[in-house]
């Protein structure tokens, strides 16, 4: 029998078990930090590689980390040890900056969009968020780099007391500056000028690798005096400050140190400020992305720019297609765009470290001219609407003449620039006629053997995924690719042996200018010719070459 005062009340909506569960729930902190182990832990079982791949880049991460670590300890007494440990604090805040643009995917967690049904607000999801954040390879790498740049310029008591503390705000304004940046950035990740601006990352990781280079190169030669300048202005900027906090304190610069600290606690302060603001936004306004541009339709339809200044016809139409594929093929576009950036690299580059030729501009026009090859790989299973309008050898020329002048649109006034610039660099103007000559001589001679090659070997591009070609296509896209650079030797083969000749020859260097108008001429003949020869093999493969396209 029970006793009235300890029966239950019939009209209470909470039950005796249910109400010490809801006290005892965990708080989002913790359910978003163990949401990103799941993810993790979920990820790694998808196959054998991906976790073959984590754990190498892992170890990898760790054993970069480490030798930066003990490489700023090995510093520690030199004169100018925070010219290296205040910059470099700078350097890892740079890279959590940029890097959720250039890599929306590597962390599920970052879109908060995921979270907008869930009953949250934004201050407690902002605190768990940003506690999820420190879980990963990315947060371990910065502590052991930034431990390394605080225990560089410690000394003393309160140096070493300070450094766990700077550590710890230099790690939490890093994240923080990465959560705001993508909170703010978070719809133009999700669309596809986002997925665009992903395709850059190659380019600044290129170009990135060699400033790097070429700084320490820089600072090779001249000492690490020359980042003094630098490092005094960045004791000021967070989290840097915090790095250099350690070393005012060390010092006895107790009210300096504050300050830096101060400096910094009030950068984290601001990034979670702006951070909160942006998820409010998000979780409040609906996804402009989504809504129907009434005026897109007829916009799109209207010609543009460079499209009214392309020839009328065939011609002008197949330009048109394969510009607007450069432009907004992300698989394309990720090709050019490092076509692009390695061209101009290799040579001017070479060319600023004193290390180059002028003749290595012409891999400028080697590299555009690899776009020529399997043009229609690109249209993947559309190809066959192409097919449709090839009905002879006549209009199998049109279409591949009007892609071959349309990457000369782009192709001719590049590799021209490239080749100026480097002689520019170089100062050997004098070998500019011949070099220009070389490289159109190049250009023509890849374009008639890409055509040539995209008729008889063709392979596809898958549109999902990283691969550039599809399973079973790899021996194709090599013979497609490196068989058709080597014919592409071979073919220009005659203006380089020309090219020797006159400089061999006793008056032969007054006459090299001559190697311009014979280099453009042999480019263009040799284009013309190799267009002739691809045009039927093409009209007479069309379900072959669909086949081959459609399989991605």
């Amino acid at each position: 029998m029970t006793h009235p005062s300890t029966a239950p009340d019939p009209t209470s909506t909470t039950t005796p078990a249910a109400a010490p569960r809801l006290s005892a729930a965990p708080g989002p902190t913790s359910t978003v930090v163990r949401l990103k182990l799941s993810l993790l832990r979920n990820g790694l079982r998808q196959s054998a590689g991906r976790r073959a791949a984590f754990i190498a880049s892992a170890v990898l991460a760790l054993l970069f980390a480490l030798a930066q670590l003990l490489g700023l300890l090995a510093l520690r007494g030199h004169a100018h040890v925070e010219a290296v440990a205040v910059p470099g604090a700078a350097v890892l805040a740079l890279g959590w900056a940029v890097m959720p643009l250039f890599f929306p995917g590597g962390d599920e967690t970052l879109d908060p969009a995921r979270l907008v049904m869930l009953p949250l607000r934004p201050r407690p999801l902002a605190r768990a968020l940003l506690a999820a954040s420190l879980v990963g390879i990315g947060p371990l790498f910065t502590v052991l780099v930034l431990a390394g740049c605080t225990l560089a310029v410690a000394h003393g008591a309160a140096g070493y007391v300070l450094t766990p503390v700077a550590v710890a705000l230099a790690l939490l304004v890093c994240v923080a500056l990465a959560r705001a940046v993508a909170a703010a950035n978070v719809r133009l990740l999700s669309s596809r000028k986002g997925r665009d601006l992903a395709v850059l990352s190659g380019l600044v990781v290129a170009i990135g690798t060699q400033l790097v280079n070429f700084a320490l190169q820089r600072l090779g030669s001249a000492g690490l005096g020359r980042l003094q300048p630098a490092a005094d202005v960045l004791s000021w900027v967070p989290p840097s400050s915090a790095v250099s906090a350690v070393r005012s304190a060390s010092e006895g610069a107790y009210g300096t140190a504050a300050a830096q600290l101060a400096l910094s606690l009030a950068a984290l302060t601001l990034l979670i400020a702006t951070w909160a603001r942006s998820l409010t936004r998000l979780m409040t306004s609906p996804d402009g992305s989504t809504l129907q541009n009434a005026g897109t339709d007829a916009r799109d339809r209207s010609p543009s720019g460079l499209g009214r200044l392309l020839p009328g016809g065939r011609t002008g139409t197949v330009m048109e297609r394969t510009l607007r594929y450069i432009w907004r093929d992300p698989k394309t576009k990720a090709a050019w765009v490092t076509s692009l950036a390695i061209g101009l690299i290799v040579p001017v580059f070479n060319a600023v470290q004193g290390t180059g030729s002028v003749y290595f501009a012409c891999f400028a026009a080697g590299m555009l001219g690899i776009q020529m090859y399997n043009q229609f790989g690109q249209d993947t299973s559309a190809f066959w609407m192409v097919a449709l309008t090839i009905s002879s050898p006549r209009d199998a020329y049109a279409e591949l003449r009007g892609r071959a002048l349309a990457l000369l649109v782009v192709t001719l006034p590049y590799a021209t620039l490239v080749t100026v610039v480097t002689t520019a660099v170089l100062g050997d103007w004098a070998r500019l006629p011949e070099v220009l000559g070389l490289s159109l001589a190049i250009l023509g001679s890849m374009l008639a053997t890409g055509a040539w090659a995209s008729a008889r070997f063709p392979y596809s591009i898958p549109q999902e995924g990283h691969k550039n070609v599809a399973p079973g296509q790899s021996g194709l896209a090599f013979l497609s690719i490196f068989g058709g650079m080597a014919a592409a030797a071979l073919l220009c083969s005659p203006v380089i042996v020309l090219t020797i000749a006159l400089h061999l020859a006793t008056d032969g260097p007054a006459w090299t200018w001559l190697l311009l108008p014979t280099g453009a001429a042999y480019g263009t003949t040799i284009t013309w010719a190799g267009l002739h020869l691809a045009a039927p093999r093409a009209a007479a493969r069309l379900p072959e070459i669909l086949s081959a396209v459609s399989k991605g």
